[in-house]
């Protein structure tokens, strides 16, 4: 029997993913949401162009948007069909998902960072945000010093038989 992650890990395909969100902050929860987007901001998806690295999610007028994601304009489209490319996109949630997450953005001072854009089973763009607090630098060395003895410890693990 699989899990709901599993499944979803498994049907989807990754457009972008922000990697260094998980090395730069703990990740306390993450939501599936869906993005209000153009047709041509999903053709540029669909072709895999597109960087959240320096995108976070902010609230404004009682929704969530995401702001600084970067999806190019869809080069085949004509000139007058075009979109901005940074422009500030909408996140489709729930009203509980929303009203938890802003409780969360106030009262607890965590931020709400993309962590990935990806398609969905029926087709569909979603992306995962995550309720993140800052690592200090300390936290951030000691998970890479986590991470290297692991890979040690399974280098000696595959020579040893």
């Amino acid at each position: 029997m699989t899990t709901k992650a599993e499944e979803r890990a498994l049907a989807q395909r990754y457009v972008s993913l922000n990697r260094r969100a998980r090395h730069d902050y703990f990740i306390t929860d993450t939501v599936e949401a869906g993005l209000m987007l153009f047709g041509t901001e999903v053709k540029s998806l669909r072709t895999g162009q597109a960087s959240i690295q320096e995108s976070f999610a902010v609230p404004k007028d009682g929704a969530i948007v995401l702001l600084n994601a970067y999806i190019p304009e869809y080069k085949q489209a004509g000139a007058h069909l075009q979109h901005e490319p940074r422009r500030p996109r909408p996140l489709l949630l729930h009203k509980r998902q929303i009203d938890k997450m802003l409780g969360a953005v106030k009262r607890e001072g965590l931020t709400l960072v993309p962590l990935g854009i990806y398609f969905n089973k029926r087709g569909i763009a979603k992306i995962e945000i995550g309720l993140a607090k800052g690592k200090h630098k300390q936290d951030k060395r000691e998970a890479v010093k986590q991470r290297e003895w692991k890979r040690d410890k399974a280098r000696v693990m595959r020579e040893r038989g």
